[in-house]
């Protein structure tokens, strides 16, 4: 069963480079780790809820984080694509009103390309979560909506998500020009005789949250697709726990 698990982990990071799929590969000795004492419960049942949760859980984590980490993982889906912040949109279209459009698509590209680097280190925060997962939590995730278990897990990381994210993002937002290219928009921007009011929204916050909710969905996703569908529950436990 844990060969298994292993062994999907280990393929649904093929893409990735070496140290990160060294890193996604603990999520599945983590799961092991943290519920090897309660494998000698007399009571299996919630054993195996406990480990199965696990299981799909460090399944939606690898493939999640796989499908984003990746060139074109946030700027070629429809659905991720970053756009500038909020604040900024008035920019970005007053800039390509006036024929500056080929700078404001360069600082939507550099900003996906941080986003892509950035989400390739959540592994470690995600292999903490799922150590210190209770079986009692998991009992309850088992019997939960479609993404429960993606709810208990924003819960616990999405600050530790956030904290770790926002220094690479921002070593990624320089190192791909965005904080060059961004800065030079909302310059621009802020020199034009229309603009009365000076704007600068955070780039690096706003980066951040963004590549931390694509995570979550990518990862709620995954779930619902293992309550839903039996052929998504690659496993004996998985397909044993939630068949019922």
């Amino acid at each position: 069963m844990y060969k298994k698990l292993c062994l999907l982990l280990l393929s649904s990071v093929a893409l990735l480079p070496a140290s990160q799929a060294q890193l996604l590969k603990k999520l599945g000795d983590a799961a092991n780790s943290a519920v090897s004492k309660a494998s000698g419960s007399s009571n299996v049942t919630q054993s195996e809820a406990g480990n199965a949760i696990k299981e799909a859980l460090s399944k939606g984590v690898a493939n999640g984080i796989a499908s984003l980490n990746k060139k074109d993982g946030f700027f070629g889906n429809e659905i991720y694509k970053l756009l500038l912040p909020p604040d900024a949109v008035k920019i970005g279209n007053t800039l390509r009103s006036v024929g500056l459009g080929s700078q404001v698509d360069k600082a939507i590209l550099s900003i996906n390309r941080a986003a892509e680097s950035a989400v390739g280190y959540a592994a470690p925060i995600f292999v903490d979560a799922i150590k210190e997962m209770s079986i009692t939590d998991a009992l309850k995730l088992v019997s939960g909506g479609n993404n429960a278990a993606t709810e208990y897990f924003k819960g616990k990381t999405t600050d530790k998500l956030k904290a770790a994210f926002s220094p690479v993002v921002k070593g990624s937002l320089d190192s791909t020009s965005a904080t060059k290219y961004y800065g030079d928009i909302v310059t621009t921007y802020n020199k034009l005789p229309t603009t009365f009011n000076k704007v600068n929204p955070d780039l690096q916050d706003y980066v951040t949250g963004m590549a931390v909710n694509a995570l979550f969905d990518q990862i709620a996703k995954e779930e619902a697709n293992i309550r839903a569908n039996p052929g998504a529950r690659t496993t004996d436990l998985l397909k044993k726990v939630f068949s019922k």
